[in-house]
């Protein structure tokens, strides 16, 4: 029988998220401070260390990788690295979520690589709002990062969009729209309370799926489906037939964790057991403990099942309760 990770919830674990940095050259209001300071490079995971924890991972069951930041595509190395760890035997998918400003030029060599799948970010189809949300990104290179990935061969791309009432909300139909016209997928994500921002009140610009889906269906028809990507996305299809789908991901709305098959790797090489907990393990330590070995890492990734809770509890109401910012999660 193959290897399992199973928590005490009997949940398999099969996913793992991997953050390669916590940099990015977007400062995304709802992702971190504008002023932000960085992780000392010495206290991050080097390309070889993530390889082997990502050797771990597979060897014991992990059939689905992402990778993320920050901006994963800001590493220095990072399409070696996708060409190292697509090389695992055993893994099905290795898959990226990027802000799409470095495409242009690595979707290419990325595809070339192995990386199986895309996500890209993109909030909102105006070019002055664009850089209000990501006050240093310019929307016209990350359109251009999307068609370079169509023309890589990337296929079932799939845009990630943070909506925020009052800031966005009045663009739910073109980017339905965009993605209808350009051949894409679209998840619409519940911004999560992670680390203290300034920018907004996440009570007053929080939205939720249920709200973005009754937009929606002022113009198109929607079915609810079973797809599954093994994430946290809930689809629906067209009516209509278009093949295009869209997702919500729910973390306050429609709580999923009582199928989250996931865990994340911080860019500093911390195994976080939850997005909204605190629950981890410091594999960094363990893989520097140990230069070189396997073994280790893999007794502490199956001794942490242990640790990962049964839910999270988002509270807007509250005071963070995650001071962590969502760079340094890991998306």
């Amino acid at each position: 029988m193959a290897v399992q990770l199973v928590d005490k919830f009997n949940r398999v674990v099969d996913y793992v998220r991997i953050s390669v940095t916590d940099r990015c050259d977007f400062r995304c209001v709802y992702c971190m401070a504008e002023d932000m300071v960085f992780t000392p490079r010495s206290e991050l995971l080097t390309l070889e260390e993530i390889e082997l924890v990502a050797q771990a991972f597979v060897e014991l069951g992990v059939s689905k990788i992402r990778l993320t930041g920050g901006e994963p595509l800001v590493r220095h190395g990072i399409t070696n690295l996708v060409e190292k760890i697509a090389s695992l035997p055993g893994l099905k998918e290795l898959n990226m979520t990027s802000n799409g400003s470095q495409l242009p030029h690595l979707a290419a060599p990325l595809k070339a690589a192995g990386l199986t799948r895309l996500n890209i970010s993109l909030d909102s189809l105006d070019t002055d709002k664009f850089k209000q949300l990501t006050r240093t990104g310019n929307l016209q290179t990350v359109l251009d990062g999307i068609k370079s990935a169509q023309a890589s061969g990337f296929e079932e791309i799939k845009i990630n969009c943070v909506m925020l009432k009052g800031r966005n909300d009045d663009e739910i139909l073109d980017l339905v729209d965009f993605i209808r016209e350009n051949q894409l997928d679209i998840s619409f994500i519940e911004e999560m309370p992670l680390g203290e921002i300034q920018e907004h009140d996440r009570a007053l610009t929080f939205m939720s799926s249920a709200e973005i889906r009754d937009v929606i269906t002022q113009k198109y028809g929607l079915n609810e489906s079973g797809d599954a990507t093994g994430g946290p996305s809930r689809y629906w299809h067209f009516s209509d037939g278009h093949f295009s789908k869209i997702g919500f991901i729910s973390p306050h709305s429609h709580n999923f964790c009582d199928t989250c098959n996931r865990v994340r790797i911080t860019a500093q090489g911390r195994l976080l057991l939850c997005l909204g907990n605190e629950h981890s393990v410091d594999l960094r330590k363990v893989v520097r403990d140990n230069p070189g070995k396997i073994e280790p890492i893999k007794h502490a990734i199956i001794a942490a099942m242990n640790l990962k809770p049964e839910r999270h509890h988002f509270d807007l109401a509250q005071e963070v309760q995650i001071l962590r910012f969502m760079n340094t999660t890991g998306g």
